[in-house]
C-alpha cells in the first residue's frame, strides 16, 4: 500500500523528503556531493537501477536540486550537478553519514567517509549552536516549538509534547518523593 504524499502538510521536514524523494535519491545527493556527475558513476557507487536512477534524477531535477548538462554531443551525453538548492542538502547528508558512524551501521570498522573544509584539511562535525552564545547545546538540552510559520496541528504537535513531558516529570518527582519517604 502507498502511502499518502505530503501535500498540505505544514512541515519543513516533509517538505525537505518530498523534494528529496527516497533513499536512492539521498544516495545519488551523496554521491554528488563526493564529485561524482555522470550517469554510469551513479550506478557503480549505488548498485541502483536504470529505472530507479533514471527516475531519482528526474525526480531531483523537476525538485530544483539537480541540474543536468550536456558534457557531449555525439553521442549526445549528459551530466548531473548540485544546483544552489540542492547544496543545502549536504548539511543533512553529512548529518545521516556522521549519525551512522557513531551508533556503528556500515558494517566498517571505521568510519567509511570523513567529511573535511576544503580549504584547511580539517574534519568538519555538526553540533547544535545556541545562537545568542556560540555555545554547543546537547541534544538532551533541545527542545522544539511553533515556529511563526506554524499551523493548528504544529501548535498541536508541541503542545502535546510538552504537556507529556510534563505529565512524565511529575511522575518522576512522585516516585522520588515516594522512595524518599521509605
Amino acid at each position: 500500500m502507498r502511502s499518502k504524499g505530503f501535500d498540505g502538510m505544514v512541515c519543513s521536514i516533509a517538505g525537505v523528503m518530498a523534494a528529496i524523494g527516497d533513499r536512492w535519491a539521498v544516495l545519488i545527493l551523496r554521491d554528488l556531493l563526493c564529485g561524482l556527475s555522470r550517469y554510469e558513476d551513479f550506478r557503480h557507487s549505488s548498485g541502483v537501477t536504470n529505472a530507479t536512477l533514471s527516475d531519482r534524477l528526474k525526480h531531483l531535477e523537476a525538485n530544483g536540486l539537480v541540474e543536468r548538462r550536456r558534457y557531449q554531443q555525439k553521442p549526445e551525453r549528459f551530466e548531473y550537478v548540485l544546483t544552489k538548492n540542492g547544496w543545502q542538502i549536504g548539511p543533512a547528508i553529512m548529518v545521516l553519514a556522521q549519525i551512522g558512524d557513531r551508533l556503528d551501521l556500515s558494517g566498517a570498522s571505521s568510519p567509511p567517509m570523513k567529511f573535511v573544509n576544503r580549504k584547511t584539511g580539517a574534519e568538519v562535525g555538526w553540533s547544535y549552536i545556541d545562537r545568542s552564545t556560540g555555545e554547543p547545546v546537547s541534544a538532551v538540552d533541545l527542545a522544539i516549538e511553533a515556529g511563526p510559520g506554524a499551523d493548528e496541528l504544529v501548535h498541536w504537535r508541541v503542545s502535546h509534547a510538552k504537556a507529556r513531558r510534563a505529565e512524565a516529570k511529575a511522575r518522576r518527582a512522585e516516585a522520588e518523593a515516594n522512595r524518599a519517604e521509605t
